[in-house]
């Protein structure tokens, strides 16, 4: 392998499956190499809840495709968790720039880092930034300027409207806590509402309105594009994990099974299921347990109320984030979820919103990899596109370099462990003779032993920063869930 060519791992940690992905990059040439979700545990609605066992799992899923790859894989990048996550409408302003002085795209730039890095929270030893995305910009002046519109423009203001999404800080920490007891760095953390709709949507649709809503197994989230822009994002505690639960509840089965019958034979809208609705799942057992039977119809039932629920909260979101007049491109359903049979029909049926499954886009060349096209796939994809953005990031090496690499440490430490064995017995024999009373004296004045301050940090002359903040809570109707009972 070219040692110049490298690779980008991207991490989904779901609450189902943990799914790795290997991008090889060779300049503008990306492939991705390898793609396989491993059954997750110590997942709760996208959030790490046990983090040795996530790291078991994913400890496995790394050997196994190190062992495939035949690389060391070193780095990857994650998806930060999809809930609970809330957002804040804020303003920040450049002033003092100077007349007569352009706009660049490294002030854009600037006020966007500012936004991210910069913004007052409640309480931060709790909470951290997941991600900021500019709505709209001013030169006091002029307003609602979209970003390549106010590039080149002349102004000593330059302000932004921004919506901040904000999570909890733990949870970004247990990601750490996993990734360390795999031997693994996280070099970068992607809040993913926003790759994935890039690896899903098309232009036209994030242009003219639309709803794109993730279906995944421990959570549902809705991010809401109008203008090529995100305009809201929300999340609710419920998703494919949920149905599994019911299934289980009301059949009396394992859970195992449960889920198995769930992507066998799941469909939403029982009524329009014809001749498949006459058929029974015969569930046997090796015991004295006696067989049960499970018709078809009746599974349906039980995923339909579950689904209409999780939709029908959807909605209220949509709703509430003020566009729900301006989906033009309707609504794009992805995630696991997604692959439920009549799930498009059914979601139309209650919105009114037409509605399109969001497979991820042919962005990148795919050899031998399985599922990459599926809607399970769609967070992965968007953090591959995500880091790709980033030229300098490599997350893996090769198992040879990675051997010759030890090999040379190994020559080098039994080197140094040999000269330092020669300096003791040296210095042994001449040790009164190396430094005097006088010498050791001034190596321990408090002027040697103080260390240096740090320099202070230095923003760009002539500019000053102001925020106005409003809070703007998503899911409210979810804060007070109580994740053990749900």
């Amino acid at each position: 392998m070219d040692m110049t060519d490298k690779h980008i791992v991207a991490i989904d940690l779901g609450t189902s499956n943990i799914a790795l992905t290997v991008a090889h990059v060779n300049g503008n040439d990306v492939q991705i190499v390898y793609y396989k979700e491993t059954p997750s545990a110590g997942i709760r609605y996208s959030s790490v809840f046990n983090a040795s066992q996530v790291a078991e799992a994913l400890s496995r899923a790394v050997r196994n495709a190190e062992e495939e790859l035949e690389i060391k894989i070193t780095q990857a990048v994650v998806g930060m968790p999809k809930y609970p996550v809330r957002q804040e409408v804020s303003t920040g302003k450049l002033e003092d720039r100077g007349f007569d002085t352009d706009i660049t795209a490294e002030d854009i730039s600037d006020l966007k880092n500012f936004a991210q890095d910069l913004y007052p929270l409640e309480d931060e030893q709790k909470e951290a930034i997941y991600g900021a995305v500019a709505q709209s910009f001013s030169d006091g002046e002029n307003f609602q300027i979209i970003e390549q519109d106010i590039i080149g423009m002349t102004s000593d203001v330059l302000e932004g409207n921004f919506k901040i999404f904000i999570g909890k800080k733990s949870d970004l920490n247990k990601i750490d806590t996993v990734l360390k007891k795999t031997d693994l760095t996280a070099i970068r953390k992607y809040f993913t509402a926003d790759s994935t709709a890039k690896a899903v949507l098309t232009d036209a649709e994030m242009e003219n309105g639309v709803a794109l809503i993730d279906f995944g197994a421990g959570s549902t989230s809705v991010s809401i594009y109008q203008g090529n822009i995100m305009r809201h994002y929300a999340s609710i505690p419920f998703g494919g994990k949920s149905i599994t639960d019911d299934i289980k509840s009301e059949c009396q089965i394992s859970e195992r099974l449960a889920e198995n019958i769930k992507l066998a034979y799941g469909a939403c809208m029982p009524e329009k299921l014809q001749s498949l609705s006459e058929k029974v799942i015969q569930i046997r057992y090796n015991s004295a347990e006696p067989d049960k039977k499970l018709p078809v119809k009746y599974l349906s039932e039980i995923i339909s109320a579950r689904v209409e629920e999780i939709i029908m909260a959807v909605l209220y979101e949509i709703q509430q984030s003020g566009f729900a007049d301006m989906l033009r491109s309707g609504i794009v359903v992805t995630g696991g979820g997604a692959q439920l049979a009549n799930l498009g029909n059914f979601i139309y049926d209650i919105s009114g919103y037409r509605v399109r499954t969001g497979y991820p886009k042919n962005l990148f060349s795919c050899q031998g990899c399985e599922n990459i096209s599926e809607t399970t796939a769609a967070t992965s994809t968007g953090l591959i596109l995500a880091a790709m953005e980033e030229q300098s990031l490599n997350c893996a090496v090769s198992r040879e370099y990675t051997e010759a690499e030890t090999i040379v440490e190994n020559m080098s430490d039994m080197h140094q462990e040999t000269k330092g064995n020669q300096v003791e017995e040296h210095e042994e024999e001449h040790k009164e003779f190396i430094f005097s009373k006088q010498d050791m004296d001034a190596m321990t004045t408090p002027a040697a032993s103080e260390p240096k301050a740090k320099p202070e940090k230095k923003g760009r002359n002539g500019i000053r920063l102001t925020w106005t903040k409003f809070t703007d809570f998503c899911g409210s109707l979810y804060d007070n869930v109580n994740q053990e009972g749900v």
